[in-house]
């Protein structure tokens, strides 16, 4: 069990440094090896299916094939860029990145990697060049497409990236089947052999899959920007084969990405580890993006959040009606003080907005005023009193009419920040439109939470005022589910969709019951599980502003609320020390001094032994919260003593979890 690395240096970023060694050269088989020799990306030119002499790709661990060879394309306007290539140059260097991330998995980041650029020339008029940048890592590949300037044209037409990644044969695959791009992320987990792919669907990255000799591998990307999204699609005549497919303009499904020359695709990543806990501990993607573009920070506050939204705004026990209306704002917001939770959602109920109007369709309401019911300045002046800050949900529409307007006037207003939703797509238009709303919300102090929203490819580093993407099936689909969110979707979560990014995820609520009784409901749905798991979740899943989603009168009397609360929101260090795909996760994360873990669960009960090595040395106080059957609710706390050299050994319930902080003795 490896030691958690403590970092007390100032880290600054630092520039790519790409070497001259082998500039020049035509080489057309060329390997780009990790700085540790056990991951490459092999590149050379092969004969296909119709096309002699065409681009060809391999990922390799050690002696294991990751991606058997896969062909290399992108369709521009006019067809296939370079059915028949040569290859012009190739230059070699390495790559040397350190960075800070707040708020993050992990606070100091350092990306080692071997790069190679391949230039590459169609071999038959016109002849055009492009360059084909190779990266491999310890922890991954990745590889990108540069297009120059061409003779004739300023702009780049892209139909589509038929970009191939092929699996070996009797890989064991884990997706997110989807009908069509234009629909958010959230499908249950299904997973099959790679043969078995279905064809009739897109399948949201990351794609997940253990490879037949026992690694395991992802495909995902990173760097999204001025790009569309890519999706993958199992080739009918080719089992095993995926390919991209990237999302098609809405005003014009011939094409994909219209930009001035040049101009560059998003990093295509292959994730690859010995375990699929290893991929979890990974930044690969985080690195790959661009620096942190907000030169100021200290204003983002990672926290959490009520969400009214989520229990159909359910009360007990009070003399008014609930509702988008004053009074329930500020019940919320004495529940918030006085429990310590920082920020409060404003954010709808049914279809109805608090900025008044539908939610769906958007018709055009004002977002810096309250509702008929809703007196904005009065509930702005009452959390202030209180010290809590607002958080605004909307539409992403009325965001788009409204922000240059609303969002200057949220920071005089001390809002914290905005969730936006319903986006639903991820062409080049949108993936353009949530670049500027991150931007010009940073400008103006304002945190952003995506929902209805596809994968995230790393934009957090780049800007780290956006906290999350939804992007998975969740617990509102205990609302509307027959099955609800269930408890092995849950554990597929961590080690598939959480590979690209932080996750929210509708965190909160202990009215727990087990998958055998659950049902459905809109008003106070429940969670399936164990109360321990929801409260495991809030370390198991990278989320930096997660919701608190039940009303306060179902926390009354909660002892688990307090050790709630006091769960950190931004980490200095993630360590995954137990993990079964689907049926257990366990990881902790280091904060400080203080060493927090969380550990879920899935449909079956599950005995975890967990050497505590990972600790420093000297004398711990732990906090263990643990499922009892024998309880009602079925959890305890107990205090005790640790070490390094304790082994922890406790058994969960099906659906249970285990929430654990461990502390410095003074």
């Amino acid at each position: 069990m490896r030691r958690f690395t403590r970092f007390f240096t100032q880290v600054a970023v630092v520039g790519c440094l790409f070497g001259a060694a082998g500039a020049g050269a035509a080489e057309s088989d060329v390997v780009t090896t990790s700085p540790d020799g056990k991951i490459s990306i092999e590149f050379a030119l092969r004969d296909s299916a119709t096309t002699p002499s065409a681009p060809f790709y391999r990922v390799r661990a050690g002696e294991q094939t990751v991606l058997d060879w896969s062909h290399l394309g992108v369709v521009l306007a006019d067809g296939l860029l370079g059915e028949t290539v040569e290859v012009v140059n190739v230059s070699r260097g390495n790559v040397h990145d350190a960075f800070t991330q707040f708020p993050g998995k992990r606070s100091h980041v350092v990306m080692e990697a071997s790069e190679t650029s391949i230039t590459l020339r169609e071999a038959a008029a016109p002849r055009r060049s492009w360059t084909l940048v190779m990266r491999a890592a310890n922890d991954g590949v990745a590889f990108r497409y540069h297009f120059p300037k061409w003779d004739g044209t300023d702009e780049l037409t892209i139909a589509n990236e038929p970009t191939q990644f092929s699996l070996p044969a009797k890989s064991h695959a884990y997706i997110v089947p989807l009908k069509g791009y234009a629909r958010a992320y959230e499908a249950i987990y299904e997973d099959m052999q790679a043969s078995a792919l279905p064809t009739d669907k897109l399948i949201g990255p990351p794609l997940l899959f253990h490879l037949p000799g026992g690694k395991w591998a992802a495909v995902t990307e990173a760097d999204l920007t001025e790009y569309a999204g890519m999706y993958l699609s199992a080739r009918r005549d080719t089992p095993n084969v995926v390919e991209g497919r990237l999302s098609p303009l809405p005003s014009d499904a011939a094409v994909a990405v219209r930009a001035p020359l040049p101009h560059q695709s998003p990093w295509r990543v292959v994730m690859v580890g010995d375990t699929a806990g290893r991929m979890v501990e990974s930044d690969l993607v985080l690195a790959l993006n661009r620096p942190c573009a907000i030169a100021d920070t200290s204003w983002i506050k990672p926290g959490k959040t009520t969400f009214p939204w989520w229990n159909a705004f359910y009360l007990e026990n009070v003399d008014f009606k609930p509702g988008l209306n004053d009074a329930t704002m500020k019940h919320y917001i004495d529940f918030c003080a006085a429990n310590g939770i920082p920020y409060h959602s404003l954010d709808g109920i049914k279809n109805e907005a608090w900025y008044g109007g539908k939610i769906r369709p958007y018709g055009g309401a004002d977002i810096t005023a309250g509702g008929p019911d809703l007196d904005l300045p009065e509930v702005l002046r009452y959390a202030k009193e209180k010290g809590v800050r607002l958080r605004f949900w909307m539409h992403w529409a009325a965001a788009e009419k409204h922000m240059e307007r609303a969002f200057p006037l949220y920071k005089q207003w001390g809002v914290e920040g905005v969730m936006l939703d319903f986006m639903n797509r991820d062409d080049q238009e949108m993936n353009r439109f949530l670049e500027k709303a991150a931007r010009l919300a940073a400008e103006n102090h304002l945190t952003l939470t995506l929902h209805g929203v596809s994968k995230p490819t790393g934009i957090e580093r780049t800007f780290p005022n956006v906290m999350n993407h939804e992007a998975a099936a969740n617990l509102e689909y205990n609302k509307f589910l027959k099955t609800g969110c269930d408890v092995r979707h849950q554990l597929i979560v961590p080690f598939a969709r959480m590979l690209a990014g932080p996750l929210d995820f509708h965190e909160g609520s202990f009215r727990a019951v087990p998958p055998q009784v659950f049902k459905p409901r809109y008003i106070a749905p429940e969670v399936i599980g164990t109360p321990t798991r929801n409260l495991a979740m809030y370390v198991a899943y990278q989320n930096h502003l997660p919701m608190i989603c039940d009303w306060p009168e179902a926390y009354k009397d909660k002892a688990a609320l307090a050790a709630l609360v006091q769960i950190p929101d931004t980490w200095d260090d993630t360590q995954v020390v137990a993990e079964q795909v689907g049926e257990a996760f366990a990881v902790v994360r280091r904060h400080g001094d203080d060493y927090h873990l969380g550990a879920m669960t899935g449909p079956k009960a599950h005995d975890y032994t967990i050497p505590l090595t990972f600790l420093g040395q000297g004398t711990y106080n732990a906090e263990l919260w643990t499922d009892d059957a024998e309880s009602s609710p079925p959890m305890k706390m107990r205090h005790q003593k640790a070490t390094a050299s304790d082994t922890l050994k406790i058994k969960t319930l099906p659906g249970g979890g285990i929430y654990g902080k461990f502390t410095p003795e003074k």
